[in-house]
């Protein structure tokens, strides 16, 4: 799979700040064509944060072509409410993508962490920490949702890289055993 050149929307849902990062490889490393924040807060009813959230990624996708979507699975919480509402955001753009015959990967806040910074329970500062590093860039923005949102593209990348991320194979012992020319 030829990985050079695809561009990756990351996303970290939420309806009253949704993060996101656009990535593009080139010369097999992620590098950051955008991100940034859709903040909601102005507006007073859930239906119109919404529908706000739509018409953002809508124009996000219509300006960057991505080709494949990664967005962070919401957490387990006690707020059934609050859960309800961030599945209503990310089904919106889950479904935008998808309108495009864009593939949608999912990957949950432990993935994402153990993917950038080695741990899965890493705070958000430390993840935009090891994003900085790893990516070379000093201005990533201030609001982590934003950095978070990078972290989910640079973790979908790292599974593309990673062939028993892909659930092609079980373990490391099975990639070899069936490619054992391609292993020394």
């Amino acid at each position: 799979m030829a990985l050079e050149g695809k561009r990756i929307l990351g996303i970290d849902p939420g309806t009253v700040v949704m993060g996101y990062g656009l990535i593009e490889i080139v010369n097999n490393k992620p590098v950051i064509l955008q991100v940034g924040v859709v903040k909601t807060a102005g507006f007073n009813n859930h239906y119109l944060r919404l529908k706000h959230i739509f018409n953002r990624t809508q124009a996000l996708i219509e300006e960057y072509l991505p080709d494949e979507l990664a967005i962070e699975s919401p957490f387990y919480g006690k707020d059934i409410q609050a859960m309800l509402k961030l599945g209503r955001a990310q089904g919106i753009v889950m479904g935008l993508a998808l309108s495009r015959d864009i593939p949608v990967f999912e990957y949950a806040p432990l993935k994402v962490k153990q993917a950038i910074t080695g741990m899965g329970r890493a705070a958000k500062e430390q993840v935009a920490y090891f994003l900085k590093n790893m990516l070379k860039v000093d201005n990533l923005p201030p609001e982590l949702d934003a950095t978070d949102a990078v972290a989910v593209a640079v973790c979908h990348y790292l599974q593309l890289k990673n062939p028993v991320g892909k659930g092609e194979f079980k373990n490391w012992g099975d990639f070899v055993k069936k490619n054992p020319g391609r292993v020394k």
